[in-house]
């Protein structure tokens, strides 16, 4: 490990000389190759299912894991993509002239050795070197065990594009064991990595945030409110509440909390609550709420706490917006917020006193995605502070450093 992350350090600081066609040709032949190479990584990716059979592993873990045919059509668009969008890198911006005459300003630079550990998911390997390498960094990638096969079929297709467009294959690395204690050793070496981003279960980056070395961009939850104003148009209200809670139930963006405001619960639930529950949704709610739905479950206090990445929904009743705030002030992961409300006062009360990493007015939790604001891709989620925040796409995975222009000026 000390010797992948030496060679990742050195390879990070070729990649500062590598231009922005230099990076376009990698990932447009790693695309290429993983194109050509679909026979091969659908037959790795067999062994890899054939295993997780055997180990007993769920039918959605083995979905996760499958690599099908319209998967890797999509991962070589995902490459594609990242092509084309704008290079962060060497951007220089906020140049202004000091009264000593120099010019001062900042650049866009990359991270520098990025690693990113994750489970199940080999499409991650490609998703997440393509982010890396567009951004200027190096990055070592350690996938899950159940995934050992996909992710070395998908690496060899990266080292061929890395080499064929005459960039270090060292770029980009992907750990060739399965020994856990690699895990531990990646997040140990603040020499050599820069940042860690994990990407999986919630035990997973438990142990990776309380005992690594290295910085971590990370969310641990998706515990994601939606609070129905007294001013709410119900037609928004009951579409927007739906599609954020059943568009999709295992991501960290989907509705797990809705909060309604009293005046409104009795004319807004009734219907709202029949549409979920012929969606199969379990709805779990408070006293208040149970009396006005049926076949409503009462909730508990660890419900108002739990991300359920299922089809079970818990509901509060609430006396008004300030109730609704200090509701989500305590139990948010601040992961993304939404108020349904045609009060404009409100909505920017709201967007400026909910303290998470995405705040939205009208509009469905399940926009809280990296593609769906524009930045082409994303590596992951963070509800940090520093040093990213919300989806982390090409600018997220950048620093910056102060420059200074001067003409043989000295200080007096």
């Amino acid at each position: 490990m000390q010797q992948l992350g030496q060679a990742a350090r050195s390879a990070s600081r070729a990649l500062m000389r590598a231009t922005t066609g230099d990076k376009n040709a990698a990932l447009l032949a790693i695309a290429d190759d993983l194109h050509q190479q679909r026979d091969s990584l659908m037959a790795e990716n067999a062994r890899d299912l054939q295993a997780g059979r055997e180990k007993g592993l769920d039918a959605a873990l083995l979905d996760r894991l499958a690599l099908t045919a319209e998967r890797i059509d999509s991962m070589i668009e995902g490459l594609q993509q990242i092509a084309t969008l704008p290079d962060p890198i060497g951007e220089i911006f906020d140049m202004n002239y000091q009264p000593s005459g120099i010019q001062v300003g900042r650049m866009r630079v990359p991270l520098g050795v990025v690693g990113i550990i994750y489970e199940s998911r080999p499409n991650v390997t490609a998703d997440a070197a393509a982010l890396c390498l567009k951004s200027g960094n190096a990055t070592v990638l350690r996938g899950g065990s159940e995934a050992f096969y996909s992710n070395q079929a998908i690496a060899r297709s990266i080292q061929a594009g890395l080499q064929k467009a005459g960039l270090p294959a060292e770029a980009v690395q992907v750990v060739a064991t399965t020994d856990r204690a690699a895990v531990g050793a990646m997040i140990s070496m603040p020499e050599c990595i820069d940042v860690i981003i994990p990407r999986g279960g919630k035990g997973l980056i438990e142990r990776i945030s309380k005992d690594a070395r290295v910085p971590v961009i990370k969310h641990l939850d998706g515990i994601c409110h939606i609070y129905i104003d007294s001013e709410a148009d119900a037609e928004k209200a009951l579409a927007v509440t739906v599609n954020a809670k059943t568009q999709r139930y295992g991501t960290c963006n989907t509705l797990e909390t809705l909060l309604v405001a009293q005046p409104v619960a009795a004319a807004l639930l009734i219907p709202l609550a029949t549409a979920l529950q012929e969606k199969g949704v379990e709805l779990r709610g408070c006293s208040k709420t149970c009396e006005l739905v049926r076949d409503c479950v009462a909730a508990t206090d660890e419900d108002w706490d739990s991300e359920y990445l299922a089809p079970i929904l818990s509901i509060r009743i609430v006396d008004d917006m300030d109730a609704a705030m200090d509701h989500i002030a305590e139990h948010s992961s601040q992961h993304t917020e939404s108020i349904i409300t045609e009060n404009f006062s409100k909505a920017r009360r709201f967007l400026a006193e909910v303290d998470s990493s995405s705040v939205m007015v009208n509009a469905s939790t399940r926009f809280a995605d990296g593609f769906e604001y524009g930045l082409g891709a994303e590596i992951g989620i963070s509800t940090d502070k520093f040093h990213a925040r919300g989806p982390v796409g090409l600018h997220g995975l950048t620093s910056v450093k102060y420059i200074v222009l001067g003409d043989g000026h000295i200080r007096q």
